[in-house]
Order: C-alpha cells, then structure tokens, then sequence
C-alpha cells in the first residue's frame, strides 16, 4: 500500500512535541527533528567551512550532539536556533584544527548565475564570485559567521545570538563591520 499523497505523522507536530518524543527515544521524532532542518544546517555549514564533506561531518557531529543532548535541552532558545549554534560549534572546532579554507565557488554561483548565451558575462559572474568567496574568506569568524546567518539563513538578530551565543548587539556589530569590509573588498564589482 502506497503512502503516497496521505500526510505524515509527524507533520503538524511542533518542534517541542518533536524534543519531547524524541527525548523519549523516539527516533523517528529525532528523524523527524532531521529532515526538517538537515538542510539548512548543512547549506550553512558548507557555505562556512567551504567544503561539501567537512560541513556533512559537521553536521553528522551536530545532530550526534543534539540526540545526546535532548535530555538537556531546556528551550530557552527555539529547536532551529540550538541546532544551528551546534553547527557553528562543530565548525568552529574544525575551523580551529584547521587552517581556514574558502567558501566553495559552486555554493555562491547561485547569487549571480552565469548567462550561458553572453561568455563574457559568464567570465565576469565567475569572477564576481571568486572575488565574493576570497572577500568571505578573510572576514574574521564571528563576522563570517553573522553575515551567513543572516544573508543566506535569513536569521533575525536576536536568533543569530542564540546560534553564536553573543548578544544581539554584537551581532549587529560584527554585521556592520563584515557588510563594510565586504563592500570595500567588492567595490569594483559596483
């Protein structure tokens, strides 16, 4: 019998019934909790450590983190905002064993998809994207970290501070300044 077309179980159930269940050892809860933010942790962890197989292993790390973690989870920020902070910790460790590598070129084609009729056009796309990756790459940490949050995730202040464990005032700080120092860096693509 197909399933096809008939509504999930766990659809409209909110992310703190999901904690609940899956604190429960619920795992399909916990599979649940996974497919809905799985994506975005690993679009934002690639876009942060530049590479597809160390964001996967961050991410893994993340949600091995998050289930041991449930039986602590107290709340006090949403499910999506603890999640991403677990991400950020995980690549930051890695950022700290490692040295720092760029933001891969095929994640940020998408700001600005070559015109495949005009090649010049495309030569300038790709360049404007290895200026954006190499401009990203050496934003400090925390700035890098605000302005993926909020450019590509979407993030308000307040749940960048939750991710970051900072307040919403350096956010907008760290956001200023990464915004002014990408703009110097990327003002002959004006």
């Amino acid at each position: 019998m197909s399933t096809e077309g008939l509504p999930r179980r766990w659809d409209d159930v909110s992310d703190d019934a999901l904690v609940r269940a899956a604190r429960l050892d619920d795992q399909d809860a916990f599979a649940e909790i996974v497919d809905r933010y799985g994506s975005g942790m690993l679009g934002y962890a690639r876009r942060l450590v530049g590479d597809h197989a160390d964001a996967a292993d961050v991410v893994q790390a993340a949600f091995v983190s998050a289930w041991r973690g449930l039986p602590t989870f107290e709340g006090r920020s949403a499910l999506r905002t603890w999640l991403f902070r677990l991400v950020q910790r995980r690549a930051a460790d890695l950022a700290r064993a490692r040295r720092p590598t760029p933001v891969d070129d095929r994640l940020l084609s998408a700001i600005s998809p070559a015109d495949r009729r005009d090649p010049l056009q495309g030569l300038l796309d790709s360049e404007l994207v290895a200026a954006l990756q190499a401009a990203l790459a050496e934003l400090p940490w925390h700035q890098r970290s605000v302005w993926l949050l909020r450019e590509f995730e979407g993030m308000t202040y307040d749940e960048i501070a939750d991710v970051l464990a900072i307040t919403p005032g350096s956010v907008r700080m760290h956001l200023h300044r990464g915004r002014r120092t990408l703009a110097e860096r990327m003002a002959r693509w004006r």
